[in-house]
């Protein structure tokens, strides 16, 4: 498969996925979510990113994201510095079984580097009205739900549900009126 054909469009919200090769279940450790949520925290403070809402699953994360700069640039260096964290971190960690994985399942012509964590593109949606905004919402929310983790979408520790419930939530949301 090549390269993406989404784009982003303006410096309005986008649904973002990003998705970790084989769909392998690398954010089921804690301290690989954790890789994402710094660098997500990063980009917040430095004003590089305004995170409308997430979830982070075992082997892939939704956002709705926007950017006064360069949206799809942030992404991009968002995947490659939590790319470069976790395999530096597999590496240090002795964990061959997943460094094994992201080996075998690098594409053939990125030649320039041994492994690979995330698969190509992040599938850019330009969110285009409230109601759109709503039902994405509500998808990234209940993702974990329908996966059988939880039974409410605030019980889950990884995701912008609590701060859309007036909870305080892991990050600091820009949270949008619905």
């Amino acid at each position: 498969m090549g390269r993406s054909k989404y784009k982003f469009i303006s410096n309005n919200p986008h649904f973002i996925t990003c998705t970790v090769v084989n769909w392998l279940p690398v954010f089921s450790q804690p301290r690989f979510a954790q890789v994402i949520l710094d660098s997500l925290n990063f980009l917040i403070k430095n004003q590089r990113l305004s995170l409308h809402a997430f979830v982070i699953m075992e082997n892939h994360l939704h956002l709705i994201a926007s950017s006064q700069k360069n949206l799809s640039r942030e992404i991009a260096a968002f995947k490659s510095f939590t790319a470069r964290s976790i395999i530096d971190n597999l590496k240090a960690s002795k964990g061959e079984y997943l460094l094994k994985q992201l080996k075998f399942h690098k594409k053939a012509y990125k030649t320039d580097q041994d492994y690979q964590l995330w698969q190509e593109g992040s599938h850019p949606k330009l969110i285009v009205s409230k109601n759109m905004f709503v039902q994405t919402l509500k998808y990234i929310h209940d993702n974990p739900v329908k996966r059988g983790y939880i039974d409410e979408p605030v019980h889950w520790r990884y995701s912008s549900c609590r701060n859309y419930m007036g909870v305080e939530g892991i990050l600091d949301v820009d949270v949008l009126e619905i």
